[in-house]
């Protein structure tokens, strides 16, 4: 979303630009702007494990805009790890679930930003790819972390901007994505336990 500062204003031959609806991205950044409560938000999913390497998650409600939401259906994410990782490999495993966060947080904010600021995207692909090393995982080395050591991403764009300008189209992607920023930044992470 765009800040106070730089608030998007729509035209008419902007009413839905990039699949987006500038109009009511407008009106929601001012009402924002008026009452800030409203941009404090509170996602959530429930999981379980499912046995070996399987687990699922569900998603169904959010608190946003001053007020409990609900979908009309839940989401169902299931998760495990390939056979090489004595998974049975029916789904993604969590650090790929991680990039394709990552993807979809970068994408979706540069396309929002575009929109708010004029700039018309026609199609955009990306690529990412990160590397962990095991022996963090197995304890094997107390000096290599378990997560990765590194992401490596590559996007390819086509806007109405001249390629010189491709670089910044990305930025507004990584400059106001949540995940990106919580990647990034780092985030606390609070766990408690308790009998079931």
């Amino acid at each position: 979303m765009a800040t106070a500062t730089n608030a998007p204003t729509a035209t008419p031959a902007a009413a839905n630009l990039n699949g987006v609806p500038v109009d009511q991205l407008v009106a929601t950044v001012n009402a924002v702007q008026a009452n800030p409560s409203l941009a404090q938000f509170n996602f959530r999913l429930n999981n379980a494990w499912c046995g070996g390497s399987q687990n699922r998650s569900t998603v169904a409600d959010f608190y946003g805009a001053g007020q409990q939401q609900s979908r009309t259906r839940p989401f169902i994410l299931e998760a495990d790890e390939p056979g090489v990782l004595l998974g049975k490999d029916t789904a993604a495993n969590p650090v790929e679930y991680l990039l394709h966060a990552l993807a979809s947080c970068i994408t979706t904010s540069m396309v929002f930003h575009a929109a708010a600021r004029g700039i018309r995207i026609e199609r955009v692909e990306s690529t990412f790819e990160g590397d962990i090393d095991l022996r963090g995982f197995l304890e094997l080395d107390k000096g290599v972390r378990q997560g990765f050591q590194g992401i490596r991403v590559n996007f390819k764009i086509k806007a109405d901007v001249p390629q010189e300008r491709l670089a910044e189209v990305l930025n507004l992607g990584s400059a106001h994505s949540p995940v990106f920023d919580s990647l990034a930044h780092g985030v606390p992470i609070s766990l408690t336990a308790q009998s079931l």
